[in-house]
């Protein structure tokens, strides 16, 4: 028990420690977990694979990955996958899987080992995407908005693999009557805890919610229950865990629900990884270099340009296209479980887990980076991105208006501030959000799909008549890349912008901007001088405060 307990506390203090330096180096805690498996296989420290608790707490963190997984997948967030996310989702998929077999084929891998590298090479980590949107206040835009649609189709579709894997008999014997048998009864499973999702189970945790403990051990017993009868069906614990999450997605207490398993997910999906990246060290990686080169290659280059393909004969621009092309960039946790699933069938041995998990870690390094820095990228590529835009692209994403005197960039809630106060008539609204262009035309308003980042802005929109751009971007690459914009028109009009800090704001009066104000800063002083003119009198403060009078 000792021995147990000190190996698990050397686990997480690696992970704790190599935990810092990715955040540091801005990568995804999951390297981290994989480098710790590395570090203790490398130094052969213990066998964490041998290990029968670890292997316990490995299966458990799958699940409850896909546990929370299935939870995300709601009525509505499946509503929101529209056409364009499905048909670039689906595409995508289908392109990848196609040349990814071909070449893994070409670089000698037999028919069922090719199959596996190939599907694992579609799908993208949803988590790590969502997080470095989430960053970079992309969510909202719409190459987020398109992004995060195709990822749920690939979510969908992972899940599927899942279960026609669970169908594909040992050493990858294919017995059609059982693999037609694991696809009816996993379809079937899913539609009861649809059915169950909808009637029975939301008014059994509507009627414990107050109890917040409760709820978290009905969640949990939930999972398990599911994890038991799943595994009469012949499923492994990975869809036990998804379809209880389904069952719970419409639940009105999902949220809380989610917010509690978070962290036992964390907890034991590090093991997971651990054990994983403790393996790698085992392969001969060395002697596999050329497939893990060219399949990182195609993942990196090839998975973005059947991306920008798609998207551009959609009618996207390029520079849309190409920051929804580099989020699938990587391959997904979802592919590192499948290559674990498929070697304990027996259907692949450990070379190719390894050199499923080695592009991992390869690609999700990279990615990170392409992703954060995506707008210097693409200004630094854009000149031969011109084959993935049509002529006539879609009109509503670079529709210019003219004799406007003021231009308004962003329209979150300190634009919206802005623009209450700011005449309609001679008012014209730039924003990267689809939803808010719409809802903005809705109610009169003159705007344009853009962003201040956008290099083709000046053919975008007429700065003729313009006297003023308010910019409310927080991004300080935004502001620096319209200022450079501006200093190019024959007669630049007044600038002000928006920075977070007061070294931003130095940084935007360098390059030109006339006025740069700070939201955060200006209402804390607006609310110290508030409080101080008040000389103590608080009723006369926060009547005061209410009306706007001080």
């Amino acid at each position: 028990m000792e021995t147990g307990i000190f190996e698990l506390a050397l686990v997480f203090s690696i992970a704790a420690v190599l935990g810092v330096a990715a955040v540091v180096l801005r990568q995804p805690l999951v390297l981290a977990y994989l480098a710790t498996g590395a570090v203790i296989g490398f130094f052969n420290i213990f066998h964490i694979a041998d290990r029968e608790i670890f292997s316990v707490f490995a299966d458990l963190g799958i699940m409850f990955l896909l546990f929370l997984v299935g939870m995300e997948m709601n009525y509505t967030s499946l509503r929101k996958v529209g056409g364009v996310s499905l048909l670039v989702g689906l595409g995508q998929i289908l392109f990848t899987a196609f040349f990814g077999f071909f070449i893994a084929s070409s670089l000698g891998f037999v028919a069922i080992h090719a199959f596996y590298i190939a599907i694992a090479l579609t799908f993208s980590s949803t988590i790590i995407i969502v997080k470095l949107l989430s960053d970079r206040k992309a969510l909202q835009s719409l190459y987020g908005k398109i992004s995060i649609g195709f990822l749920l189709v690939q979510d969908v579709v992972a899940i599927l693999a899942l279960i026609i894997v669970a169908g594909i008999g040992e050493h990858g014997s294919v017995n059609i009557p059982q693999l037609a048998a694991s696809v009816f009864w996993g379809a079937a499973l899913f539609v009861v805890m649809m059915v169950l999702g909808r009637t029975i189970l939301p008014r059994i945790f509507d009627m414990i919610a107050r109890s917040q403990e409760l709820l978290f051990l009905l969640s949990l017993s939930w999972v398990f229950l599911v994890a038991a009868i799943v595994s009469t069906f012949g499923f492994s614990i990975e869809i036990a865990g998804f379809l209880a999450g389904i069952a719970l997605a419409n639940s009105s207490e999902h949220f809380q629900i989610a917010h509690r398993i978070k962290p036992l997910r964390d907890f034991f999906i590090l093991v997971f990884f651990a054990i994983l990246g403790a393996s790698l060290v085992l392969y001969e990686i060395s002697a596999l270099w050329l497939p893990i080169l060219v399949l990182s290659l195609f993942v990196l280059i090839g998975n973005p340009l059947i991306v920008m393909a798609i998207m551009g004969a959609l009618g996207y621009r390029k520079k849309t296209s190409f920051l929804a092309g580099i989020t699938v960039a990587q391959i997904s946790e979802f592919s590192l479980i499948l290559a674990v699933l498929g070697y304990r069938m027996g259907h692949i041995p450990d070379e190719v887990v390894g050199v499923i998990s080695t592009v991992g870690v390869i690609t999700i390094t990279v990615s990170t980076y392409l992703i954060t820095h995506g707008e210097k990228v693409f200004e630094f590529f854009s000149p031969i991105l011109g084959i993935f835009e049509r002529k006539n692209y879609k009109r509503d994403e670079a529709f210019g208006e003219q004799g406007s005197s003021i231009i308004l960039i962003g329209h979150d809630r300190t634009g919206k501030s802005i623009a209450s106060h700011l005449p309609k008539e001679e008012t014209l609204l730039v924003d990267f959000n689809p939803d808010v262009i719409a809802d903005l035309r809705s109610h009169g308003f003159r705007c344009v799909f853009g962003d201040a980042s956008d290099p083709d802005i000046a053919e975008t929109v007429d700065f003729s008549s313009v006297n003023l751009i308010i910019s409310t971007a927080p991004m300080l690459e935004d502001n620096l890349s319209l200022l450079a914009v501006i200093r190019s028109l024959p007669q630049p009009p007044l600038v002000i912008v928006r920075a977070e800090t007061e070294e931003d704001a130095k940084k935007l009066e360098r390059e030109g901007a006339d006025y740069i104000f700070i939201p955060l800063l200006y209402s804390g002083e607006h609310l110290g001088k508030a409080i101080s003119r008040s000389r103590g009198d608080f009723t006369l403060l926060l009547s005061a405060l209410k009306g706007g009078t001080m």
